[in-house]
């Protein structure tokens, strides 16, 4: 009987084997398929065909059978005309959620690359939904230009504030043709500031000497350990009120309306304040000026595709989504390990 149940045991552990080998060559053949066939680094969601679906769900639910049937042929009708009809507007939605170095300028910029490969001048638009505080001149004067391609190549763009843009965030904005923000989005912060701390005096209170040796007069004209002087001082002044300047006249050039005397003090308002200084041109929500479009245009939503890692797409693979996807696997673990103890 003992001779039987160790051939059953070879046989059972045989077949775990060589079923674990199968299915991992399958797997590796799918995501070699997958990833040959989208390799891509842009995504595309119609956001027609996304109100559509919502609106089929809730027309399931709430009409009868007599109804539904009549409004699925008419919604056919619509189709027919809808295909036969030349090609309208096309509106391209993009997102950007700024950090301290406006990092997304990256993403940002290969969207803009996809659109203005198929977006037609004064015909097509852009969307940019934009929250951002603000932060480094160079992340976002360099994101202000990104935005400034498309108004280079006449594709207009309307840039929405649902909650802020300020600073950067706002010189981002100002580089679109019009400027909606919900009531309550924080909108402004016309200004530079540079924050710099220095330990010189503690330093020097504790007797330890700090050399910091430079060629040029204003090489560091404001030091962290070193002594910042009154020359020095002044000068690192001077190229804030530089910035600042230059700022000034970005908001001017794209915002001719705005009082820059009484909105380039590093102020913020309400959008609901700003309409009236000319630092915004309407309010509404992101999601309601979408909405809006829905019915005179094609909207695209257009993003970059998010990378995933090596153990997100052998999940994936095997058609799991989340963390969950780990306990089918420490099921078939635990069934080999007591194959192995017999």
């Amino acid at each position: 009987m003992a001779f039987w149940l160790e051939i059953a045991s070879f046989a059972l552990k045989a077949v775990l084997i060589v079923a674990a080998l199968s299915a991992l060559a399958l797997l590796v053949a799918r995501l070699t398929r997958r990833d040959a066939g989208r390799g891509r680094e842009i995504e595309v969601r119609s956001l027609n065909e996304r109100y559509d679906r919502m609106r089929d769900e809730l027309d399931a639910e709430i009409l009868d059978s007599k109804e539904r049937r009549s409004l699925a042929r008419a919604r056919k009708r619509e189709a027919k005309a809808r295909a036969a009809a030349p090609a309208g507007k096309r509106v391209y939605v993009l997102g950007f959620k700024g950090d301290l170095v406006a990092s997304a300028v990256k993403r940002l910029a290969r969207e803009i690359d996809a659109v203005l490969t198929v977006a037609r001048p004064e015909t097509d638009e852009v969307v940019l939904r934009l929250q951002s505080s603000g932060g480094t001149v160079t992340g976002y004067g360099l994101a202000a230009a990104e935005i400034s391609r498309l108004r280079d190549r006449k594709i207009r763009v309307t840039v929405s504030v649902d909650q802020v843009a300020a600073s950067g965030g706002y010189m981002m904005a100002c580089a679109g043709d019009k400027i909606v923000a919900a009531p309550f989005a924080l909108i402004g912060s016309i200004g530079v500031v540079a924050q710099v701390p220095n330990l010189h005096r503690l330093l020097k209170k504790n007797d330890i000497d700090f050399e910091e040796l430079t060629a040029g007069e204003f090489k560091r004209s404001v030091s962290v350990l070193g002594e910042i002087t009154p020359a020095g001082r002044e000068h690192f002044r001077g190229k804030i009120e530089d910035t600042h300047a230059a700022f000034k006249s970005f908001v001017a050039d794209r915002r001719p309306a705005a009082d820059l005397a009484k909105v380039a003090t590093g102020d913020v308002w309400l959008a609901s304040e700003a309409v009236g200084l000319g630092l915004v041109d309407a309010l509404s929500t992101g999601d309601d000026l979408i909405f809006r479009l829905k019915d005179e245009a094609r909207l695209f939503e257009v993003a970059t595709a998010a990378r995933r890692t090596l153990l997100q797409q052998l999940l994936g693979g095997l058609g799991f989504d989340g963390p969950s996807a780990l306990a089918p696997l420490g099921a078939i673990a635990k069934a080999f390990s007591a194959v192995r103890s017999n």
